[in-house]
């Protein structure tokens, strides 16, 4: 079952892949001289960039080198670039499909067509890598982004209590060990009482991870009440035991459909991803089983990959529930799109009395490349009150 479940989707998405490609290549083929040798040139670079990603992920299993990485940065690029020229492509032939009915093209472009063709295919390649370049210096800057958040819940710890969360790090061939090595040190620069991981925290196969000991920063993170972390559908794709054991070994503790408990009073629940019935053949856990034996009055996090139990964590009542998955789109128009597939994409939403927080990440997948949307590290300043303590403050406010 599990490799008919990995034949149907990888079959799917080369599919989609090979269409987008091949479409793009005859509407670029079109405006290229035509010569033999221009048309060569075009074909066999065109072969090259659009075979790069799948060949260079290949290569990360039989042959890991400097090839294999440079290879894979291409296709990474190359990704984001086909996605921009295959929009371009598309919103052009939609112009042409409306000038063949109401005929608004000016005299320079009908009477000289090629040339406003090629002007225009200049003009294109232009736009994509400006935006490629934009994209990945966004891509590769993190921000901060704090939340203050009140639980009306007692407990016998300090407030403010400190929280860092970081989802979708993917670490791999492109978050390699420069990008990890500034991810600790921001973590640690904010003092964590706890740092949890939600997911996607390597990329896939490990073959890169391990070659380069990406990871071995993350014993570096320094937390008063350790290192937490759930799986993600990457982890399932790559290999959910093999990527466990690695996060294991680094000394972060993995949450699959189990319970912890920090200080004798935060709950705090991992469950595993979505894609767990897709790639290991069996659904999570209800949420109301994994709290059977939890203590409701103390507070409760609930960590959950994929943005889709938000409804479930509200009607059992937690506290806090924190997922990323989405990466915010990464890249633009995608946002827009994953407004409409989530209930909430990115950001802080408050349901009755549970806190939301989607994050879009720290890392990226496939393109190094955000566009807009920003990686985040989110640093939760969490307070406790009691429920009775509250409204006794604001009774004595009314009377004095």
């Amino acid at each position: 079952m599990k490799t008919i479940q990995y034949i149907v989707f990888f079959g799917i998405v080369f599919t989609i892949y090979g269409l987008i490609n091949v479409y793009v290549y005859y509407r670029g083929i079109s405006i290229i001289p035509n010569t033999v040798h221009a048309r060569n040139i075009f074909f066999f670079t065109f072969l090259f960039f659009s075979f790069s990603f799948v060949i260079g992920r290949f290569l990360e299993r039989i042959w890991l080198s400097p090839v294999s990485f440079a290879i894979t940065w291409i296709g990474s690029f190359w990704l984001a670039a086909m996605f921009y020229f295959f929009l371009l492509a598309v919103l052009s032939d939609i112009v042409r499909l409306l000038n063949h009915f109401f005929h608004f093209f000016p005299d320079f472009i009908t009477s000289n067509p090629d040339t406003f063709r090629r002007y225009t295919f200049l003009i294109a390649v232009s736009v994509v890598v400006i935006t490629l370049i934009a994209g990945h210096l966004n891509a590769v800057i993190p921000r901060v982004k704090r939340i203050p958040l009140t639980i009306n819940k007692a407990v016998n710890i300090e407030s403010p209590f400190r929280v860092v969360v970081v989802s979708d790090i993917h670490l791999g061939t492109i978050i390699g060990p420069r990008r990890e090595k500034r991810l600790v040190q921001r973590i640690n620069s904010l003092e964590p009482d706890l740092v949890l991981f939600a997911g996607d925290v390597v990329d896939e196969d490990l073959g890169p991870v391990l070659h380069q000991n990406v990871g071995k920063g993350l014993e570096n993170i320094k937390s008063s009440n350790g290192i937490y972390s759930i799986t993600g559908n990457h982890e399932y794709i790559g290999g959910v035991e093999e990527a466990v054991a690695f996060l294991t070994r680094h000394g972060i503790t993995v949450l699959r459909d189990s319970v912890t408990r920090i200080m004798n009073a935060i709950y705090v629940v991992g469950r595993e991803d979505h894609d767990q019935r897709r790639f290991g053949g069996s659904g999570k856990k209800p949420l109301h089983e994994l709290l059977q034996d939890v203590d409701m009055t103390k507070p409760v996090i609930v960590m959950d990959h994929q943005p889709t139990t938000l409804d479930e964590s509200v009607q059992n009542k937690v506290d806090l529930h924190l997922s990323g998955h989405t990466h915010n789109g990464q890249i633009w128009p995608l946002n827009l799109l994953t407004r409409k597939i989530y209930q909430l994409s990115w950001g802080y939403e408050k349901r009755g009395t549970t806190h939301i927080y989607v994050s879009s990440g720290f890392g990226t997948w496939g393109p190094p490349v955000r566009i807009g949307s920003h990686p985040e590290i989110v640093e939760l300043i969490l307070t406790f009150n009691s429920p009775d303590d509250s409204a006794f403050f604001r009774k004595s406010n009314r009377v004095l």
